[in-house]
């Protein structure tokens, strides 16, 4: 935890304190702050101010949970004393961060209850949202971080050219593949790269790829046939918490003859990923702050010329170190939630801008990281044309 980094923040910020609150692991913060999930039965605290020396409050019978964080420590017994501890902080710094979001506006980094907040306002403070001192502190690539994404994107991208291979080659020889065996080939190349994956990757043929969710599995495998459209979308990691997945999307077709409507498609989603992609580096360098939700709109609006119909999701996800593919940093979002989470150095993010229609789906996903300073840099393969197959 880069305590230094997120004090300057709320200095420059006008925040006194951040207040990271949890009751029985409901805050996932916590746990990626002190770096590892804990098992807790009552309320625990830890606050962050802005100057001054960083404590993690906890009950008495909690101790053991804690018992490896280097942080000064402080136990209570009574909710009195709780109540006490956090008046004390609160009251001082006046204007306090918590994983509140303003309306339910960012439910990614909204985890503490009402009620507490209530009882924080209640002490003389203003609650104001943690979102953007999630994204330095938690949300941050470290170098290792950086190492390790770098290593993933490499083979994720090489096994993501296995399994057109697979298709190309059996096509060619005459025999059938399935989504299903294809999706196999994926997960049994992650084993032996040494990767690890959340969920098994998607592997859709036709109408399949028109839905953004489509879990290919044995019982909804299709085979593939000449002039299939095949979308197959990927993520895995080098094993840890501590390190970012490699997530990308490629688009093929199994055959020279691309309809032109798929073509089409295609290209307009190729425009706007490259448009929300060129938004963030122009942004960057007129050093202008911008959004997730403009890097959103930036896509859409490319999208929306003909096909706003087929826009189904944002435009893309944080990466980030911790359990999820979706960290827990800006989106790329002006659809489901407006993301005013500003696109700060050290985080990373997706874009993938997608159009699904009843007969078939285009989606194209790469993954951006924000050098300090060469600014948003693609760290992932980047597709330019149509796989033919």
């Amino acid at each position: 935890m880069d305590i230094a980094s997120v004090q300057e923040f709320m200095r420059k910020q006008g925040i006194g304190g951040w207040l990271v609150h949890d009751f029985r692991g409901s805050n996932p913060v916590l746990n990626q702050l002190l770096g590892g999930k804990r098992w807790t039965t009552r309320r625990a605290e830890l606050w962050i101010p802005a100057a001054g020396e960083t404590v993690l409050l906890h009950h008495g019978i909690d101790g053991p949970s804690f018992a490896n964080v280097t942080l000064r420590r402080e136990a209570y017994l009574t909710w009195n004393q709780l109540h006490d501890w956090l008046a004390k902080k609160a009251g001082a710094a006046r204007r306090v961060a918590m994983e509140y979001s303003p309306q339910g506006a960012l439910p990614a980094a909204s985890f503490v209850d009402g009620g507490t907040v209530e009882l924080v306002r209640s002490f003389g403070a203003e609650v104001v949202s943690s979102a953007d001192l999630i994204q330095v502190c938690v949300a941050t690539w470290s170098p290792a971080a950086r190492e390790g994404h770098a290593v993933a994107s490499t083979k994720v991208g090489a096994i993501k050219d296995k399994a057109f291979a697979m298709i190309r080659d059996r096509l060619a020889g005459g025999k059938t593949v399935g989504e299903y065996e294809v999706q196999q080939l994926i997960l049994s190349r992650f084993a032996a790269e040494g990767l690890e994956t959340s969920e098994p990757p998607i592997v859709a043929v036709n109408a399949h790829s028109g839905d953004p969710h489509f879990e290919t599995s044995a019982a909804s495998s299709v085979a593939i046939k000449r002039g299939d459209w095949i979308l197959i979308d990927l993520w895995a990691r080098l094993p840890g918490d501590q390190n970012v997945y490699s997530d990308i999307t490629w688009m093929g077709h199994a055959g020279r003859d691309v309809p032109a409507k798929h073509r089409e498609v295609w290209e307009i989603v190729r425009k706007a990923r490259d448009a929300s992609l060129r938004r963030a580096v122009e942004a960057w360098k007129r050093k202008e702050q911008v959004q997730g939700w403009q890097l959103d709109d930036a896509a859409r609006e490319t999208i929306a010329a003909g096909y706003s119909h087929g826009i189904r999701h944002r435009t893309g996800h944080s990466l980030s170190p911790g359990p999820l593919v979706h960290g827990m940093g800006m989106n790329l979002d002006n659809l489901e939630t407006h993301d005013e989470r500003e696109m700060l150095p050290g985080i990373g993010f997706t874009i993938e801008p997608g159009v699904y229609l009843p007969e078939f789906g285009v989606r194209s996903e790469i993954n951006v990281y924000v050098d300090s300073d060469k600014g948003p840099t693609v760290t992932s393969v980047l597709q330019d044309d149509l796989l033919v197959v």
